[in-house]
């Protein structure tokens, strides 16, 4: 008999977890960001969370920024989850420090979230639909009313990814990454190992090319870092009711 539960616990999921938090340091100096505190608990836990109720059991955190602090705090077991660190030893960017992480990434697809955002998305549809459309790397796309501070992601008829617009463009409605992904494994290879190497402006515009698609969600859409976000994150999981 199917379980939903279990389907995808063959998953290897990683999250992004090194970033320097820049922005943030005037509210939280000591901290590193995906460990700010929301709702009395370190924000990460919401994101193990979603993976936890998608059925997948294996997570690898890329660390670098004190990220002893992390396995301090979150040891390598979160409920049913079992957690591996990627610690690099100088800073490799969003990019780079998943090409370390890929050793330790033996699905494929391969799911991995950014460390600092959260859409309150069913994971599993994710992952069902990506199956069915059978193409070699998506994101989740959030709609929002105004892209200005995000940027935009540029979508055909089809979902498929034709083009990206930098911050500061338009102030109009439209689709913003979301930062989950699922990438088939093959592809990670063609991230220069141990340099320094961003998914944002290297690896994604690569991807256009191969096929990038954007599986298109109207949920709610939270990015904490900003001062103002995040101060807004309490509230937003307190109205929100957790997808999955």
């Amino acid at each position: 008999m199917f379980d939903p539960i279990s389907h995808y616990s063959h998953i290897s999921a990683a999250i992004l977890a090194g970033g320097l938090g820049t922005r943030l340091r005037s509210i939280v100096p000591d901290t590193q960001k995906v460990l700010a505190e929301v709702l009395k608990r370190p924000f990460l836990t919401f994101l193990l969370d979603q993976l936890e109720t998608a059925g997948i059991r294996h997570v690898v955190l890329c660390t670098g920024y004190k990220g002893e602090a992390i396995h301090k705090q979150l040891g390598d077991k979160y409920e049913s989850l079992r957690m591996i660190y990627s610690q690099e030893d100088a800073p490799l960017g969003t990019g780079g420090a998943l090409r370390l992480a890929l050793p330790h990434l033996n699905s494929d697809p391969v799911l991995v979230m950014n460390g600092d955002s959260y859409i309150n998305t069913d994971v599993n549809a994710f992952l069902d639909w990506f199956s069915l459309k059978d193409v070699p790397a998506a994101m989740v796309v959030a709609r929002v009313p105004n892209t200005n501070r995000y940027g935009r992601v540029i979508l055909d008829e089809d979902s498929r990814v034709k083009s990206f617009e930098e911050k500061g463009g338009k102030a109009d409605p439209g689709w913003i990454n979301a930062g989950i992904y699922l990438f088939k494994n093959k592809l990670l290879e063609n991230i220069p190992r141990g340099k320094p190497y961003s998914l944002e402006q290297n690896f994604f515009p690569f991807l256009v090319a191969q096929g990038f698609y954007g599986y298109p969600c109207k949920a709610d859409f939270l990015d904490i870092g900003t001062p103002v976000s995040y101060a807004d994150a309490g509230n937003f999981f307190q109205k929100i009711r957790p997808a999955g």
